[in-house]
């Protein structure tokens, strides 16, 4: 049983690890494994870990059974749009997905930003299951990114969002 609760530094490793995971299994037959490895040390970094996990006005959740991390959660309030929070990773390990625990780190971070009235996202355009999974909870496609990676990435998002129930 995986239990949700805040991240700490001591997670970050295992964090990696699952993202490293993760990511080769939803994007290298999109973007090669190359790029993906170049994406991961860009924005996946320690340091970029610790940065997200100090960041104010921010949320970072694992799903921690006692000995691993089966999945994470990252969110935080937007700079740029008002009362706007972004959901910037959402992964589950992918032996362990269809088991509730991505349900249960999302569920977490719709309850942690009173103040928010609205949650976007970025979605590759052909991860089917993200979009299915997004689309069951709430979320409505409201546009197209097409540099969602770093700089002029040329890496194409769908942006979806949703209003939160506390609004």
């Amino acid at each position: 049983m995986y239990f949700v609760r805040t991240a700490g530094e001591k997670d970050l490793g295992k964090v990696r690890d699952l993202l490293v995971e993760t990511w080769h299994a939803a994007y290298d037959r999109h973007y090669g494994a190359a790029k993906v490895d170049e994406l991961i040390e860009f924005l996946l970094s320690p340091a970029k870990l610790r940065a997200r996990l100090a960041k104010r006005q921010s949320e970072f959740l694992v799903a921690d059974n006692g000995e691993d991390i089966g999945g994470m959660g990252y969110a935080a309030m937007s700079e740029q749009m008002t009362k706007t929070v972004l959901l910037h990773m959402l992964y589950v390990r992918p032996s362990l997905q269809r088991n509730g625990i991505g349900r249960d780190i999302f569920a977490e971070l719709e309850t942690c930003f009173p103040e928010a009235e609205v949650m976007s996202l970025d979605v590759e355009p052909e991860n089917a299951e993200a979009i299915a999974f997004y689309k069951a909870h709430g979320f409505a496609e409201v546009g197209r990114n097409e540099n969602a990676g770093p700089g002029q990435s040329g890496i194409p998002a769908l942006v979806f969002e949703k209003r939160l129930a506390s609004h």
